[in-house]
């Protein structure tokens, strides 16, 4: 398609939506409808239905945005879906830019409109660019502020200022704009992380040697049921948190060495805060213990072999190989 706003009439970057969904039909209702009024739309809508045994599958295959939905036969979690999604947008749709958001995101009509003339005032490709959630009251909501770039450059910082934005270490996948060329070099969200800290990996993973921008002029809100951070009371799911984070800490690429010190001591204050303020210490304890040595033991499998024999194993295959 060709962008008469573009530069010379140039090519417009083809961009493909991809959102998660996993039992949240009427918000992922919700969500469809965002997407099908944006005010430039997606040019492909991918739905990825992690084995949603409610009415997700009716209402992701009966909304007139949705060009695809691919069916898991089990639930992979965020991040298997997101590794799924991100694999068919690239491989089946060739996306130039994929836009990521779980089902309890509705973007706002001028969300991806926000994003794309950012990156097209930006000097440089960014790798990602992140939109502001905002909570059902309007607040920003802290499970998706983006980690600023700490040691970012004044010509960088200067850049970003001019267009609205500030330059970010990390993002949520709550509403993300990711180039595709940068996922064909990085790979693919790991799917054995399946929910906790596969955004954090991934995200500084694409921006360890990239920029990254915050558009707050992009607006979304992100639907939880609670307004607070991932310090709020965990539960059994705390096992995750520990696990992912050793994994991360010890055996992925995306942070330079002080770059762990500084998110590890973080990491170990967040922990001790997380637990202290729990109703029941002992299941995070628990969960502590088990993250703790099963993040040393082992590391994560590939995704070739997590997602073998799903719908999407030769997309995968196809973006990443067997790594």
């Amino acid at each position: 398609m060709t962008d008469p706003h573009a530069p010379g009439g140039a090519a417009a970057p083809r961009v493909v939506a991809v959102v998660v969904a996993w039992n949240r039909a009427e918000l992922l209702g919700r969500c469809l409808d965002g997407l099908g009024a944006q005010t430039r739309r997606p040019d492909a809508l991918v739905v990825i239905d992690n084995a949603s045994t409610d009415e997700s599958p009716h209402v992701a295959a009966e909304h007139p945005a949705v060009t695809e939905v691919v069916t898991m036969a089990t639930n992979t979690g965020g991040a298997g879906g997101f590794a799924s999604g991100i694999a068919v947008a690239c491989n089946r749709y060739d996306a130039d830019l994929v836009w990521i958001m779980d089902d309890d995101t509705v973007p706002g009509p001028g969300a991806l409109q926000a994003l794309l003339e950012v990156r097209d005032r930006y000097p440089r490709p960014p790798a990602v660019l992140a939109s502001r959630a905002d909570w059902h009251d309007g607040r920003e909501h802290p499970m998706n502020t983006p980690r600023a770039r700490v040691g970012a450059s004044r010509e960088r910082r200067r850049d970003a200022a001019r267009v609205g934005c500030r330059q970010i270490r990390s993002a949520s996948f709550v509403s993300i704009l990711i180039d595709a060329q940068a996922i064909r070099a990085e790979g693919l969200p790991i799917s054995d992380y399946f929910l906790w800290n596969d955004d954090f990996e991934y995200t500084t993973r694409l921006l360890r040697f990239r920029e990254g921008l915050y558009v707050p002029a992009s607006r979304v809100q992100h639907l939880t049921k609670t307004f607070g951070d991932t310090s709020a009371d965990p539960g059994p799911r705390f096992y995750q948190e520990v696990r992912n984070k050793v994994w991360m800490f010890t055996r992925s690429p995306a942070l330079a060495a002080w770059e762990r010190l500084l998110y590890g001591g973080s990491t170990l204050r967040r922990w001790a805060a997380t637990v202290k303020a729990s109703s029941d210490r002992r299941i995070l304890r628990k969960g502590l213990r088990a993250g703790l040595r099963d993040g040393l033991r082992h590391g994560p499998r590939s995704n070739a072999r997590v997602l073998a024999g799903t719908p999407v194993e030769a997309d995968v295959l196809a973006i990443e190989g067997d790594r």
